[in-house]
């Protein structure tokens, strides 16, 4: 009895060793995150590998719903209601589906995220959107599906799909314009010279009204003359320069100039002298 119990246990001991070995995944698991305006937005999904094969109209059959990767729902979160073609959707998380064709695919984001590959019962009233995406074949072959984010805008970005020859994108649009707008428009109830600054150089960057950014801006630098700030007044400076007003734009350049200098900052001492050369400030 003794003998048949040590049998176990040294038998238990080997399964328990032998179950703590990992090997590499076939297609290995994959999580990107990606800032889009003020909405996070994030891909989960696992990786197949070409190793070799014919991929689109072999191994993914053209015309037929496909899970977009291996393994459980590729699924992609969204932190802010976002659109995508026609649709608005909601934040949550989605599972991302495609139908490949030669030309063209069908993308779509599903409701139901829990299905391991595609779903056994397809339920439409589960469809938050679909989109048709153009295929561009590429001149080398990408070895392992890759999903990035690509083209990004303060207001967008494209969800990029690549394997074999071919890319894929499709649009995302996310609502950063009106957000900060709203909350300019609170904020100025009662702004800060931050609240003043941070509005005046979104309004440059998103190519808003340039009279008001320079109007913000000034306010800004009047705020905070005891103590200016070099990085502001660059930005007074392009605004300015954005209004067609080159002599404040010089004279903001320069005050700049002055104090990355002593701030010993190349970076903006480099800038500020560009654009000096460039609207006859030297």
């Amino acid at each position: 009895m003794k003998k048949l119990f040590t049998l176990i246990m040294l038998l238990t001991v080997s399964f328990a060793v032998n179950a703590q070995i990992e090997t590499p995944q076939p297609s290995p698991f994959q999580k990107i995150e990606q800032k889009v305006g003020l909405t996070d937005v994030t891909l989960e999904y696992s990786r197949p590998s070409m190793r070799g094969r014919e991929i689109f109209g072999n191994l993914v059959p053209f015309g037929k719903l496909w899970r977009t990767g291996a393994n459980q729902n590729t699924i992609i979160t969204f932190s802010t209601d976002v659109t995508i073609g026609d649709s608005n959707v909601k934040a949550g998380s989605y599972a991302m589906f495609t139908t490949p064709n030669k030309d063209s695919w069908d993308v779509v984001l599903y409701a139901d995220t829990e299905n391991w590959g595609t779903p056994q019962k397809w339920d439409e009233t589960k469809v938050v959107a679909k989109v048709t995406a153009e295929v561009y074949p590429l001149p080398i072959d990408i070895e392992t599906f890759t999903l990035s984010f690509d083209d990004l805008t303060n207001d967008s970005a494209m969800v990029g799909i690549m394997w074999e020859k071919v890319y894929v994108a499709f649009k995302i649009a996310v609502p950063t314009d009106k957000t900060v707008t709203s909350a300019i428009e609170k904020t100025m109830n009662g702004p800060s010279a931050d609240d003043y600054y941070a509005s005046a150089r979104y309004y440059l960057e998103a190519g808003k009204d340039i009279n008001q950014a320079v109007i913000w801006m000034n306010k800004a630098v009047e705020m905070t003359k005891a103590e200016p700030k070099f990085w502001w007044l660059r930005q007074q400076s392009l605004i300015n320069a954005k209004a067609g007003d080159k002599k404040g734009a010089i004279k903001a350049a320069k005050a700049s100039l002055e104090l990355a200098k002593k701030a010993g900052n190349a970076d903006y001492v480099k800038m500020n002298t560009d654009s000096l050369k460039e609207w006859g400030g030297l």
